[in-house]
């Protein structure tokens, strides 16, 4: 079993930051967009009040607003956090199970996946539909692992996308959008097969993926595949 420290690894290499820059105790992420993992500083070193003014100095330079993500340990830097004013958000769980627990899982016949990269441009409208745009394809784009786009078919039509990414022995699924049509007819669940059966291909043991809490819908069909919750983490960000 992977350790927690190598699926943020894994999350780092399938969804990185345009620039990683260290700031003192913190490590500081630099994005044009792509949403909070490529935005969020995250604790390397012991932290003090100086610390955190330095670490939201430069992320105002950035043009990013002052944002943490804090996991297990960081108790105590969450605390002063809560205490500057700063709002959490996006308490988020890591689920993860053994590629060997998925990859025989049996799916419709009619629910097959393609791998393509790069991503076709019915791909590309699904995402944008679901709310991945230009900047969260980026990410994808500048992804150095081994990686794919998969596009799902249901009834004869394309039903759903993912992207998957390998790092650390871990296959980690980003950004599954599911049509409004193939939805609740197990397309989720058997895109998840998918990209786990391809990740086993190019050597992961483990299959992961990073789900909000408030999702439950995502998080009861990750259940329903065994994956369990190996940690989590939150972010702690100042809108002012």
């Amino acid at each position: 079993m992977p350790d927690l420290i190598d699926y943020f690894a894994c999350a780092d290499a399938t969804w990185p930051a345009a620039e990683k820059i260290e700031c003192g105790p913190f490590m500081l992420r630099k994005s044009p967009g792509g949403g909070k993992r490529v935005t969020a500083a995250t604790v390397i070193g012991d932290v003090t009040s100086d610390d955190i003014a330095i670490a939201e100095t430069r992320m105002r330079e950035f043009g990013q607003k002052p944002l943490f993500s804090l996991r297990a340990g960081d108790e105590e830097l969450d605390d002063i956090l809560a205490a500057r004013g700063y709002a959490m958000v996006d308490q988020t769980n890591v689920l993860s199970a053994p590629v060997e627990d998925l990859i025989h899982e049996d799916t419709d016949i009619e629910q097959a996946s393609l791998a393509v990269w790069e991503p076709l441009a019915i791909q590309l409208d699904f995402w944008a539909q679901g709310g991945v745009g230009p900047d969260r394809i980026a990410v994808m784009e500048r992804a150095d692992c081994p990686k794919t786009a998969l596009i799902g078919r249901h009834d004869n039509s394309p039903g759903g996308t993912c992207y998957v990414g390998v790092a650390q022995g871990i296959g980690m699924m980003h950004a599954l959008e599911i049509v409004p049509s193939a939805r609740r007819a197990g397309m989720g669940r058997a895109m998840s097969v998918h990209a786990a059966q391809w990740a086993a291909q190019e050597g992961a043991t483990h299959f992961a993926v990073l789900c909000v809490q408030a999702n439950e819908a995502a998080n009861a069909l990750y259940a329903k595949l065994g994956m369990t919750k190996v940690g989590q983490y939150h972010y702690r960000i100042k809108e002012s």
